[in-house]
């Protein structure tokens, strides 16, 4: 089992960049797949973006596509979500996740696939 830990949220202008980071403590077998959603004030959580265990597959929410990335090193137990060209309705709390199952190449969308979650870090888009 892994805990999780996100930091790099924080207040930002519409149009700035904030990198989201989620660090991984804890043992596990294997580098599992690792999801970022988010959660604002009177919503459902949604998805946000994933990434394989490999890193050789990305999925993104259609909202925030071109406009975030999801990477992740290994080495260091770690995965970002650098997010640029911030808008007002990416105002969230920002959640990562890991999945334990699945193969190598999924990125799974569906928080349902998740099994371990972390606290969240505040993201807030203002002017």
């Amino acid at each position: 089992q892994l805990q999780l830990a996100e930091s790099g949220g924080g207040l930002v202008q519409p149009g700035g960049s904030l990198r989201l980071t989620c660090a991984a403590s804890g043992h596990s077998r294997s580098t599992v797949a690792t999801g970022w959603f988010r959660q604002a004030p009177g919503k459902e959580r949604e998805f946000v973006a994933a990434i394989s265990p490999r890193g050789d597959k990305k999925n993104y929410a259609d909202s925030v596509k071109g406009r975030f990335a999801i990477s992740r090193n290994n080495a260091e137990n770690k995965v970002y979500l650098q997010m640029n060209s911030l808008k007002l309705e990416d105002t969230a709390v920002y959640y990562c996740a890991v999945a334990y199952g699945g193969s190598v190449h999924d990125a799974p969308r569906k928080g349902s696939e998740y099994d371990d979650w972390g606290q969240g870090t505040q993201v807030a888009v203002s002017s």
